[in-house]
């Protein structure tokens, strides 16, 4: 039997619950914000003491807000979240037991093997698409020069698989590693645009253009780290699942080839 590691239900939950801390934290610090008011807005109540010619400032929804400070630097974490998911997703419908090892090709192998049909054997596992498929029909072709060539070659084969398998997760790693850069590039820009305001308007410096800069260098900053945490998180998990699997996977194929070999022993 295959360990799975991290199972798929967990794993989502623990993603799950990230994403809802991430965004309580979030509707937490912004929770409405004024359009260009001088000032802070007017309380419901005081509203009416207003004097009659003066312009009252007008709320603005906090996810415009956010998608209007992040811009194009926020548009471009945006668009690597996409592949993020997506990437996620297809790891682990891809990464499963089932997959890597189907129960029907050994099961079909050992039918086989019953008959002592060695080349229905070799030609079943070279027409798998499978990680089990591709060490069998390695272990059958080097079973002509014996058990120990044969292991020896499986076991260089599943060398090959494992850094197969991990280049699909490497995207991973790369993007908890941009991440941080992508947002720290956001913080440069916005405390650039925020003393750039504050070296050119002098005595009359608003204090609104000011703090707009300085929320945009925070709020790219949390998409960047918001970004970066789960990409780590799954790196690691898809690491250790590649390396149960390929393991379990090398026992499996390795234990069939015995069985093959003893059945040539009985046969001679």
């Amino acid at each position: 039997m295959l360990r799975n590691g991290w199972s798929l239900s967990s794993s989502c939950l623990v993603w799950l619950v990230l994403m809802l801390g991430l965004a309580f934290a979030w509707s937490g610090a912004t929770p409405v914000f004024a359009q260009e008011g001088e000032g802070e807005p007017a309380a419901a109540d005081n509203a009416a003491a207003a004097p009659a010619g003066e312009e009252q400032p007008q709320e603005q929804n906090a996810l415009m807000w956010l998608i209007e400070t992040s811009g194009f630097i926020g548009l471009v974490i945006l668009i690597i979240s996409f592949v993020f998911v997506q990437r996620v997703v297809l790891l682990f419908m891809d990464l499963r037991p089932e997959v890597v090892a189907p129960a029907d090709l050994l099961q079909q192998a050992d039918q086989l093997l019953q008959k002592r049909d060695y080349n229905a054997i070799y030609k079943l596992a070279q027409s798998s698409d499978c990680q089990l498929g591709e060490l069998l029909a390695v272990g059958m072709v080097s079973m002509s020069s014996g058990l120990e060539e044969a292991r020896e070659a499986m076991s260089r084969t599943g060398d090959a698989v494992v850094v197969h398998m991990e280049k699909r997760i490497t995207l991973l790693a790369v993007i908890g590693s941009l991440g941080p850069m992508i947002g720290l590039l956001g913080t440069l820009k916005g405390m650039i645009a925020s003393f750039s305001v504050i070296a050119t308007s002098g005595a009359q410096m608003k204090a609104s253009e000011v703090a707009a800069g300085i929320s945009e260098a925070l709020v790219l900053t949390f998409e960047g780290v918001a970004l970066s945490l789960p990409a780590i998180y799954f790196y690691s998990m898809f690491k250790d699942r590649i390396a149960v699997l390929t393991v379990d996977v090398q026992n499996i194929a390795d234990e069939f080839i015995r069985k093959v070999h003893a059945t040539v022993k009985k046969g001679a």
